[in-house]
């Protein structure tokens, strides 16, 4: 920081009660977003992501890659030292045993190990990606049976999750709409419960509840995030507002598309504090997916358009 630097930010904390120093910070962010097995393989059509969630990094400043399903640990291994942060998409695969669970096993891990040593990674969970880290963490399978397939639901905000990580720097408008206005998109059978949340030790110590919601019988942890890492996950889907336009029930409200952005703008914050990178330009420039051409499939499918590998 330059000596006239510090003398103005001296100067303004003089009328001020704090003064941040800048920060380095990436401002070329690479995040993975997690492949899946499709229902009935097909050639060059083994797994896909929705272009949704490659839309919501995209809008808030990232780039993208895929990452494909039933790579060499060796090959996960070299992807997470050249990417910034990871999203779990929704989806239908096994939080269990799948591609799309064995990936996400070793990103969590990786994840684990460099965060523990100051190698900032976020990673992001959404619907079945945060189904997939309640297992990772709690190594049970603690999800339940509930109505919540194609609802939209306002968020029952817990006491301070307003100032948490995640919402905090959101604006007092989007919060109170998204507080009484059924804006979040819901399309789950399964969840986890308060009760199983509250029961299981592991749970209760890695994540801090931020919102609940419920399907008139059973409440459930809607919004959650890590107490020591950067790892956050959503049971709604904040992708869905801006982006898919194929069933009823998805919100397009302006404070809709708004929780879109700011979902998104709060992930991609956070891979801007990491500084993992390919090992040359021609390596990244063959990652990214932009190699790769969406699909509409808005006739016959919840998404609007899919890539396939």
């Amino acid at each position: 920081m330059s000596n006239f630097a510090l003398l103005f930010c001296f100067a303004f904390s003089i009328l001020s009660s704090s003064c941040t120093v800048p920060k380095k910070r990436n401002d070329k962010p690479i995040i993975g977003v997690l492949a899946q097995e499709v229902d009935s393989p097909q050639p060059q059509k083994a797994s896909y992501i929705a272009a949704s969630y490659v839309k919501f990094l995209e809008s808030a400043g990232a780039r993208v890659i895929p990452v494909m399903i039933n790579q060499t640990l060796e090959e996960y291994k070299t992807l997470f030292n050249s990417i910034n942060g990871i999203l779990y998409p929704g989806g239908d695969a096994s939080i269990v045993s799948s591609g799309y669970a064995d990936a996400a096993r070793i990103f969590y891990e990786l994840a684990i190990e460099a965060n523990s040593r100051e190698d900032y990674f976020p990673v992001w969970g959404t619907c079945l990606g945060f189904e997939e880290l309640t297992y990772l963490t709690s190594g049970k399978q603690l999800l339940s049976k509930t109505n919540t397939s194609g609802v939209m639901l306002p968020l029952v905000f817990t006491n301070g999750s307003r100032e948490s990580k995640l919402f905090k720097g959101f604006p007092a408008e989007v919060l109170d709409a998204l507080a009484s206005e059924p804006i979040t998109e819901n399309s789950h059978e399964l969840s986890l419960t308060l009760e199983n949340y509250t029961s299981n030790a592991y749970l209760r110590k890695f994540y801090k509840v931020l919102t609940t919601n419920s399907d008139g019988k059973t409440e459930f942890v809607s919004t959650m995030e890590a107490y020591g890492f950067p790892i956050y996950g959503t049971q709604w889907h904040p992708e869905k507002n801006a982006f898919e336009w194929t069933r009823p029930y998805i919100p397009h409200s302006p404070s809709a598309v708004k929780t879109t952005f700011f979902m998104a703008d709060f992930m991609v914050n956070e891979a801007r504090k990491n500084f993992h990178k390919f090992e040359d330009e021609e390596v990244e420039k063959r990652a990214l997916i932009y190699n790769y051409n969406p699909v509409y499939t808005g006739n016959t499918s919840a998404f609007e358009q899919t890539y396939y590998f």
